[in-house]
């Protein structure tokens, strides 16, 4: 059915992902069995799987109050338990954002509120998943709909606080004087929401992002700075009775518009609640152009084309599904709206994982697809020389081997020099560290923070976050331009061994800071806006500091800190190929010399040398065929070259 068509596809990827498990397993196996696992091997193998295993999907609602969001979510995705799983009443009901997943670690179903009054506290709310105690937890008992109806019921809570507790929160823009400071306020109860929720989909890593209203976002810039962009789906609802009013234009602007800045987030406009344009006196191809023309009013308002809006009923596709009513379902177009889901985020997201994956496993696999491949031509010369030799005399027998000690002699020269070139790149690579080192980029962060608490205007302040920004993007502009000779270095030495030894031609992997540089800029784009932000030039100088160290430079901190990660593996990884092919070429020239002294001393050992290697293709070839379909099953048919399809193919004969 039509309605199974998001499910099913989630399934299908979450099947997709185990494969790629499994894969990645067998090769570790694979490396186990042939003795070749080495620890930082293993340490990739494993960052690789955990990264797999809580893998997730993000698909972020964002929305003005009363805009039909929560109806949306219950009508996609919670529809199978007959009723409202999140409150969706009139007027406001989510009060903070909430995220629902599931979690597997835990393996129960829960409610997570972090209290408001933490952002009082220079701690993000990332920082603040990591610490239970700190939140209220709820135990939802599944068994017990009403009781779980009144749980989710705690998330949209408010209370009554006097203005300055407000405005010290961070939720007042101007600070209150006289007996304005003592007005009450209604407010959240709650800063964030977590979910715990064993749905079929959030078990195979679906997380859904329920967002609040403009000023909640506008308040809590980590999640329109942090959690937002994280998302692989953006579905922003505006409501048909409404329009694109001056509040929503504000959000898309200010908060959704510039998402569409990647290629590789999913962004929809949902048109909800067209269920109030079906005028009863009207005939049917009358209220589907009073539709269509709304549609198109919008897309006019946010500029994008009329296709790019999606008319939907959340409130009668809910209804719908409960009463299995086929002809309303099609009418509220739920359907459509769960296809394009299907279809236009899930694939990204896909492809996404698979790029990753072969980026850090796949050149491993094929690092070993090489080793394997060159053993076996190896095995095959040696048993091209076997078989020739038989029929020589033991003047030609001794010359051979003498040819044969004087290319290992010349071999053992190279080592050294590959040694102390090898030596030469570690210490350049500690070079690297340093230009990524935390402790060096924490004194920066902490002159600035200084020089904003110090600065009288507002000028000056702004001023202080575009220089860190600029600071920031030259350190990695830096490091980038060292990294390219390292690079070059390193294809230097692999190389000069490849064509001095007639060796398999294996491409090192080299390190990369685009990806890096690349999330800066986006940082530092969200960084300008925030600067620029009218909110901002009218909140309190402290709150504006603290926010933008918890919600941008936290970040930005967190992008060095993974380049400083990925670099040191890098760094310890990059001559392995290399190392491995030395070893394996000094195995077999070992091997070559022993097999033509013992022929020189006894012909009747050539026959049963001849079957051990003979024996030994046959198992290459085993294995060279298993590691193919690893690669294969890691890469995907798509991505297989011309000259792999037909080795694969007669893996699979």
């Amino acid at each position: 059915m039509p309605t199974q068509r998001f499910t099913e596809q989630m399934q299908a990827y979450g099947r997709w992902r185990t494969e790629l498990l499994e894969a990645i397993e067998r090769y570790q196996a694979w490396l186990e069995a042939n003795g070749m696992a080495e620890p930082e091997d293993e340490l990739r193998l494993f960052e690789t799987m955990q990264g797999l295993r809580s893998d997730r999907l993000t698909i972020a609602f964002v929305a003005e109050f009363s805009r039909g969001k929560t109806e949306l979510i219950n009508a996609i995705f919670f529809s199978e338990y007959d009723r409202r799983l999140l409150p969706s009443e009139a007027g406001r009901t989510t009060m903070c954002p909430t995220e629902l997943f599931y979690d597997s670690e835990a393996g129960e179903a829960y409610i997570r509120l972090l209290p408001l009054e933490t952002r009082l506290q220079d701690t993000s709310i990332a920082e603040y998943k990591k610490d239970p105690i700190q939140w209220t937890t709820v135990p939802l008992e599944l068994d017990r709909p009403d009781h779980m109806a009144e749980a989710f019921r705690e998330i949209v809570k408010t209370k009554k606080v006097p203005a300055r507790e407000a405005w010290e929160l961070g939720l007042l823009t101007e600070e209150p004087e006289g007996e304005a400071a003592e007005a009450p306020v209604e407010v959240p109860l709650w800063r964030h929401a977590l979910i715990s929720f064993p749905h079929p989909m959030l078990k195979e890593g679906l997380v859904i992002l329920d967002t609040p209203g403009l000023n909640a976002m506008g308040s809590e810039p980590e999640l329109t700075l942090n959690m937002l962009p994280n998302a692989q789906g953006v579905v922003f609802v505006l409501a048909a009775d409404t329009g694109a009013t001056k509040s929503d234009l504000e959000m898309w602007h200010h908060h959704v518009q510039p998402l569409r800045g990647s290629g590789e987030k999913g962004l929809m406009v949902v048109l909800n609640k067209v269920d109030t344009l079906w005028d009863e006196l009207k005939t049917g191809e009358q209220i589907d152009t009073t539709i269509d023309d709304q549609c198109g009013r919008v897309g006019e308002a946010l500029g994008v084309e009329r296709n790019q809006v999606f008319p939907v009923s959340a409130q009668k596709g809910l209804l719908a599904k409960i009463r299995h009513d086929e002809p309303l379902l099609e009418r509220s177009n739920i359907l459509t709206l769960e296809s394009l889901l299907a279809s236009d985020i899930l694939p990204q997201k896909q492809q996404i994982v698979r790029r990753h994956v072969a980026a850090s496993v796949g050149a491993m696999v094929e690092a070993s697809h090489d080793m394997l491949d060159s053993r076996l031509n190896s095995v095959n010369k040696q048993l091209g020389e076997l078989r020739g030799l038989s029929e020589k005399n033991n003047e030609v027998i001794q010359h051979l081997m003498r040819k044969t000690r004087e290319e290992q002699v010349a071999y053992y020269k190279n080592v050294e020099s590959f040694q102390a070139n090898k030596k030469i790149l570690s210490e350049q690579s500690k070079k690297l560290l340093q230009m990524l080192s935390l402790n060096e980029l924490d004194r920066t962060m902490s002159d600035t923070r200084k020089q904003m608490n110090e600065t009288w205007t507002t000028v000056g302040l702004k001023s202080s976050m575009k220089t860190l920004f600029e600071q920031l993007d030259e350190r990695l502009q830096e490091t980038a331009r060292y990294t390219d000779q390292l690079n070059r270095l390193v294809l230097t030495i692999y190389r000069k061994f490849h064509q001095e030894h007639g060796l398999a031609q294996v491409k090192p992997k080299p390190f990369s800071m685009a990806k890096y540089i690349r999330a800066l800029r986006e940082l530092e784009q969200e960084a300008e806006a925030y600067r620029n932000s009218p909110v901002t030039t009218m909140t309190e100088q402290s709150f504006v500091i603290r926010k933008f160290f918890i919600s941008l430079v936290s970040h930005a901190r967190n992008l060095f800190y993974e380049a400083h990660k990925d670099a040191e593996q890098w760094s310890k990884a990059v001559m392995a190929p290399l190392v491995r092919q030395i070893k394996e070429h000094k195995e077999q020239m070992e091997k070559r010399l022993e097999n033509l002294r013992k022929i020189s001393e006894s012909r009747e050992t050539v026959a049963s040398r001849v079957e051990e290697l003979e024996a030994s293709a046959a198992e290459l070839e085993t294995q060279l065929n298993e590691v193919r379909e690893i690669l294969r099953a890691l890469r995907g048919p798509e991505e297989e070259s011309p000259e792999q399809a037909p080795a694969a193919e007669a893996a699979g004969s």
